[in-house]
């Protein structure tokens, strides 16, 4: 039963639309599976107890389905009024099951993961730490690569000037897209970053699934010669079996597991030997909760953790891990919130705010698109 003196009276969500300075392409845009994406759809979750402390979370959707989390996370929502806001394990479960009608996974437990982030956020900001102290950090810091500025949308010579522009403001890696229908393309694209960057320079490329079994095999021998940190997603997110067999024939890691929707999918993954390197996303597998047991198969198996997008999140859970982890750096988000994260020597420190160390921005606000409350304060 909930404690008199802690108990969550209040629960509000807001539908917000970020858009894009610049409509964004990788290989699914230019194999014509995927229109550029102009906007990100975000679900943010407040949540308040009895005792007066309040936590943030929030979750997103590329493209398609951000209305739809929405819309489950209002049914779901005030399941949790009057409950105790520190069990979060047990309050997962409630949630999911809540919604299970339509499954354990994708959509449902997406839009439980922003309600999920912000109890962690709240039970954090209680006991007056930072999310990764609260669960036991490793580091204070965490090896960081760019993203946003390797997209194949740019012309090479802008990539070029990108990953100039990241190293300077001091982010230790970079990362660009590949997966064009022209592999001439890519492996051009390739041969001018490694140059421009020199041998020292941690380099990623990241095909997001649009290579056959044949292609991977034949690209990722073509580029076993730039010392890359990873491949990623070189294979459908579900082929575990095609995954595990680049992993067994090539030199360089596969990174993948950013599309999974579950714990179970990952686990899948790891059984199957598909990954060097795992990549969760937790808002799309549920939250931190299912993060964490994620994470805990990830470090028996010994695997490397990149956790993708929503750095604002994952500095937190990647510091928390054993083993020495990347964190992906993404501009895009920066607006939603006042703070800003600090880099420094290749690596993204931890905020030492209590919780996520967020508080939403006045434009976040006027992004809004829709908003429910429920509960009173």
């Amino acid at each position: 039963m909930a404690s008199p003196s802690d108990r969550i009276t209040w629960v509000r969500l807001s539908s917000v639309t970020l858009p894009l300075g610049t409509p964004i392409s990788d290989a699914k845009v230019l194999t014509g599976r995927q229109r550029p994406m102009t906007e990100i759809a975000f679900l943010f979750a407040e949540i308040g107890a009895e005792s007066g402390h309040q936590g943030f979370g929030f979750g997103y959707s590329k493209r398609a389905g951000g209305p739809g989390q929405y819309a489950h996370a209002r049914e779901i929502a005030p399941e949790l009024l009057g409950e105790d806001p520190s069990d979060i394990a047990r309050l997962w479960d409630k949630l999911v099951w809540a919604g299970a009608s339509v499954g354990r996974s994708g959509l449902s437990t997406q839009a439980v993961a922003a309600l999920d982030i912000a109890l962690w956020d709240l039970k954090a900001r209680r006991a007056g730490l930072s999310l990764a102290k609260l669960l036991g950090a490793h580091r204070d810091s965490v090896r960081c690569y760019n993203t946003s500025g390797g997209f194949l949308h740019a012309p090479v010579e802008q990539v070029l000037d990108n990953a100039t522009a990241a190293l300077e403001r001091g982010i230790g890696g970079i990362k660009i897209k590949v997966g064009h229908p022209d592999a001439r393309v890519d492996l051009a694209r390739v041969t001018a970053v490694r140059e421009h960057l020199g041998d020292a320079v941690p380099l990623m490329v990241d095909a997001n699934q649009q290579w056959d079994r044949p292609t991977a095999q034949r690209l990722g021998r073509a580029l076993e010669p730039y010392g890359l940190v990873w491949i990623e997603e070189p294979l459908d997110a579900y082929d575990s079996a095609g995954h595990a067999a680049l992993a067994a024939s090539l030199d360089t890691p596969i990174a993948t597991g950013e599309m999974l929707t579950s714990v179970a999918e990952h686990a899948e993954l790891i059984r199957a030997g598909a990954a060097d390197v795992v990549q969760p996303d937790a808002p799309r597998i549920g939250g931190i909760t299912p993060f964490l047991r994620l994470a805990g198969l990830a470090e028996h198996a010994r695997l490397q953790l990149a956790p993708h997008f929503a750095m604002e999140i994952h500095v937190h859970l990647a510091a928390a891990y054993a083993l020495e982890p990347w964190v992906e750096h993404f501009e895009w988000l920066e607006p939603l919130f006042e703070e800003r994260l600090e880099i420094r020597d290749g690596r993204m420190l931890v905020p030492s705010r209590p919780g996520l160390g967020l508080t939403p921005s006045g434009r976040a606000r006027a992004w809004t698109t829709d908003r429910c409350e429920f509960g009173g304060r």
